[in-house]
């Protein structure tokens, strides 16, 4: 059974919330160690009214105690959040665990912390000196972000021969599929033959050159707006998209509840839930979609 560190995300969140209620489920899959101290984890079984469970293996991070405050951006939870998965980072690089496992954070929280990163992926590629690929998604299709947190502007200016070519042979290896992946355009109606846009031409390219090394990606660039109805998804497990919301938006239409983030290309295995911190339910003992936790773990038991 893999030990897995858990970060514990923003615990103005739900993320603690998620940890608590599914501890049982997930110690039958992995071995959790949670990045949390005592202290912070009474004070949130006290503001859930959850009875503290007895075989919690946890690891305190450097952070100070501070009160947990439902649902509300502040320096103090940010700072927390980062600290607990700079803990689990530590841990899996120090060979003590196995994979790491990670809860919903808040970026402008982390902003009025002071930190530089503006997500797990980022501070990861810095961490590991490596070049994280972000892909989203579940078993029936997952799509990776060959550009991810950046202004919608700054995107088609990121779309070079050489470093989409890189991204693709890096996704090709970090993968496993047994159907050829695909890669959508970045232009309506992926550029028209040129009348939309030129930058499928450097796309085309690139999936040559990728091809040359590792045969898999599908040479028929995907037009965006019909690249996930039911006919042309039904091709592909695995694809890539040149945007953020590109893939994102039509991936969690269809499958928000069960998918999960999986950082790639990196010497540490790392998953994460694929939604936020729902302020807007933390501390309520609301119901809790638990699916795209449980497949975040299931994953790292499974690769």
């Amino acid at each position: 059974m893999r030990k897995v560190a858990i970060s514990v995300g923003d615990l103005n969140g739900i993320g603690i919330e998620l940890i608590l209620k599914n501890h049982k489920t997930i110690s039958k899959i992995i071995q959790p160690i949670y990045c949390i101290d005592k202290q912070m984890l009474e004070q949130a079984c006290s503001k859930l009214n959850i009875i503290l469970p007895i075989d919690l293996n946890i690891i305190a991070p450097t952070s100070e105690y501070f009160d947990i405050k439902a649902g509300e951006i502040n320096r103090q939870s940010g700072k927390y959040s980062f600290d607990s998965f700079t803990t689990a980072i530590k841990l899996a690089q120090c060979g003590d665990v196995d994979a790491i496992c990670t809860l919903p954070i808040h970026k402008k929280a982390w902003e009025l912390a002071g930190i530089k990163y503006k997500g797990h992926t980022d501070a990861l590629r810095d961490f590991c000196d490596s070049e994280a690929i972000m892909m989203l998604g579940c078993p029936s299709l997952f799509v990776a972000l060959y550009t991810e947190h950046i202004p919608l502007c700054e995107v088609a200016s990121n779309v070079t021969v050489e470093k989409l070519t890189r991204f693709l042979i890096s996704y090709a290896n970090s993968v496993q599929s047994d159907k050829r992946i695909g890669v959508l355009g970045l232009n309506p109606h992926a550029g028209d033959g040129g009348v939309l846009g030129n930058e499928e031409s450097i796309i085309a390219e690139a999936i040559t050159l990728a091809n040359r090394i590792l045969d898999i990606y599908d040479t028929n660039i995907l037009v965006p707006d019909i690249a996930f109805t039911p006919h042309v998804r039904a091709k592909y497990t695995h694809m890539v998209a040149m945007y953020h919301d590109q893939g994102l938006a039509p991936l969690k239409a269809l499958y928000f509840d069960e998918s999960i983030n999986v950082s790639l290309n990196l010497p540490i295995l790392r998953t994460s839930v694929d939604h936020g911190t729902a302020f807007d339910k933390a501390y309520q003992n609301a119901m809790l979609n638990n699916l795209s936790y449980i497949n975040a773990i299931k994953y790292i038991a499974e690769n």
